[in-house]
């Protein structure tokens, strides 16, 4: 039977979701460095993505153990299943869309997919910084702001790729498949600003 802790574990929570947080920083990482590099070294690294994502997934089940095993938790529970799903939700996206560059058979890298990776990496970096100071409950607006501001970056970036592939008036096939990467793309960007609306509302609520 698993042992309940009647004693607030809090650094070992907050230490979790800052793993999990740089975790994501490592994979948007290695998704910038897949992209630049393209064609070079293109298997190893959507291999070390996928490495990456499956640790964020042991992360995950990490935070959800301790949650289930701790009796009082250093905030409201259902936030913090919330927090810990937006920030692997990340993983998947990333993870997604650096699998779909090689599944989908592209022989060269738009510019604009290089641009939306640097966004995952600078939102990722941002969001990491704003969960660095959720123990305590401190004043990360700031970070928060900045990340949303990347995430309009991102829909301009994803408004112009789309639009620009049908006026180059290329293959059919081109065309859908690019929309799928540069969406893929958009989706992480969308769900680091999803975890940074769940991580915001925490802080006002426990402040």
């Amino acid at each position: 039977m698993a042992r309940i802790s009647l004693i607030p574990q809090k650094r070992e929570f907050f230490e979790l979701y800052n793993r999990s947080a740089e975790n994501i920083v490592a994979m948007s990482d290695r998704l910038v460095e897949l992209l630049d590099r393209f064609p070079d070294g293109t298997d190893e690294l959507v291999g070390v993505v996928k490495q990456l994502e499956h640790a964020g997934d042991g992360l995950t089940h990490e935070l959800v153990d301790l949650l289930n095993r701790t009796f009082v938790t250093p905030f409201d529970r259902d936030d913090m299943y919330r927090l810990a799903g937006a920030l692997d939700d990340i993983c998947d996206h990333v993870d997604e869309a650096a699998g779909r560059i090689v599944s989908y058979g592209v022989t060269e890298i738009r510019l604009q997919a290089r641009e939306q990776a640097k966004v995952i990496r600078s939102s990722a970096g941002k969001l990491a910084d704003a969960v660095g100071l959720l123990e305590g409950f401190q004043d990360s607006r700031r970070h928060l702001d900045e990340l949303r501001e990347l995430e309009d970056v991102g829909d301009r970036i994803l408004h112009d790729s789309v639009s620009s592939l049908f006026m180059a008036r290329v293959d059919p096939l081109e065309v859908i498949r690019w929309k799928d990467i540069h969406e893929s793309l958009e989706s992480a960007v969308d769900a680091c600003g999803y975890a940074a609306n769940v991580l915001e509302a925490i802080v006002v609520k426990n402040r």
